[in-house]
């Protein structure tokens, strides 16, 4: 048996043995790694570890990660949210299901405000969900739609976890973020479909708001100013980033920038709010450099013991067609996401899938969207999905953890369709990357 294989098969097998003890995922890897060096190389080469630290805390990209954090905590404590989802209430609350196709809306512009799944699906859970079931939506819909529209985060840019990929994979993020813009709005288009069609056959699933409540055109026209900053600052980020005038580490601090402006001219900007801010931040931002200095030294002794060139070798001997390693890939994704943490399965997967890809012929920015897309699933099926875990913290009594695995299998089942139709239309991804990056 190969020594690559051998090691391999250990290195899996101690991982998995940590996370079902309980230990945190970043631990796990790193203990991993070091206790592997230790073996393989000797307690003379444990000065590795705290190399690929230093080299990780070094690395300018990825100090994006805590600003696009801030950015959207701070905009999520000003209020754009509340501000965004009254204006759908106005504008769209007297059709069927007009309430949760809003909230949909309002986590996709959310979504290019924060770039992380918990801050929309949190917010939208508090302001949005006693809404609708003040007016009688089933639960089904009310709570599956903040589920699947708080997941459109890992997706839509600025998505932190694209940058996590970015650094273990080596591909632009501007490519990657402009390859997420086109398959992000297409599932929120499909969530806001697939809404509107089942609410308009079975109307008492999202009752409109009574005539007596709907606001008047003027009112309409009015509360159009809740977005006008937020999308002002999304336009900016992304089009400084898409343009090439500024790297996402630059344009983030753009961000920030533009959403303390914001926050002040919404005269929400308060010592209190800076505080909540930074400490969200802060405590967001250790989590994912934490997670990522472990899957480095992970992925780095994965690649020194040669196990990459065995597993490529393995790969490009199977008498398959390399369509079908894509579909076993992106499955053995879908099975993996529903048990660990999609930071870990990037920093874990990552490091194998994409030379492989390469040796292929396939483009490595589709496939990092297709890859992302599948993490965004991971956000929601049972029974580690994140955001089902938040919305129990913050559902009535009433709903119970099995009612939230009901609401959203029929949006788990769109964002598959949404993965097949950009597997099968590579250039619904390629064709703005192509675009603006050549």
């Amino acid at each position: 048996m190969p020594t690559e294989l051998i090691i391999t098969v250990l290195l899996f097998g101690s991982l998995i043995l940590l996370l079902i003890t309980g230990l945190p995922l970043a631990f796990s890897m790193g203990s991993v790694a070091a206790l592997f060096v230790l073996v393989l190389q000797g307690p003379q080469a444990l000065s590795i570890i705290s190399s690929i630290t230093y080299g990780v805390m070094d690395n300018f990209i990825l100090v994006a990660i805590p600003l696009f954090i801030f950015m959207g905590l701070v905009l999520q404590h000003s209020g754009v949210a509340d501000d965004a989802y009254a204006m759908m209430y106005k504008w769209i609350g007297g059709i069927r299901g007009g309430l949760a196709m809003g909230t949909v809306i309002v986590c996709t512009i959310f979504a290019a405000c924060t770039g992380i799944s918990g801050a929309a699906t949190i917010t939208m859970g508090v302001i949005a969900l006693p809404a609708m079931l003040r007016y009688n939506y089933h639960k089904s819909i009310a709570v599956g739609c903040i589920s699947a529209g708080g997941a459109l985060g890992i997706l839509i840019p600025p998505s932190v976890l694209m940058i996590v990929y970015g650094l273990f994979s080596g591909e632009s993020i501007g490519q990657l973020y402009a390859g997420g813009v086109f398959p992000g709005l297409l599932l929120a288009i499909l969530f806001i479909l697939y809404i509107g069609i089942r609410c308009y056959f079975q109307a008492h699933l999202g009752p409109p708001i009574p005539p007596e409540e709907r606001a008047t055109w003027r009112e309409k026209i009015s509360s159009l100013r809740a977005v006008i900053l937020p999308m002002g600052l999304i336009l900016i980020v992304l089009g400084t980033i898409f343009a090439g005038v500024c790297t996402a580490t630059e344009a983030a601090a753009i961000g920030c920038a533009g959403s303390l402006l914001s926050a002040a001219i919404y005269r929400k900007l308060s010592w209190k709010l800076l505080k909540d801010a930074c400490y969200d931040g802060l405590r967001l931002s250790c989590m994912v450099l934490w997670i990522i200095i472990g899957g480095s030294c992970f992925a780095s002794l994965y690649t020194y013991v040669g196990a990459l060139e065995f597993i490529q070798g393995v790969v490009s001997a199977l008498p398959v067609s390399p369509y079908l390693v894509i579909i076993g890939m992106q499955l053995g994704l879908i099975v993996l996401g529903m048990l660990m943490d999609p930071g870990g399965i990037i920093m874990i997967t990552v490091p194998i899938f994409v030379p492989i890809i390469k040796m292929l012929g396939f483009d490595a920015v589709w496939f990092g969207v297709i890859f992302i897309i599948n993490m965004e699933m991971a956000y929601l099926t049972p029974p580690f999905g994140f955001n089902l875990f938040y919305m129990k913290a913050i559902v009535p009594k009433t709903i119970n953890m099995m009612d939230i695995y009901k609401s959203i299998l029929p949006f788990v089942s769109l964002q598959a369709l949404s993965l097949v139709i950009c597997m099968l239309f590579p250039q619904m991804v390629l064709w703005l990357p192509q675009c603006f990056f050549g």
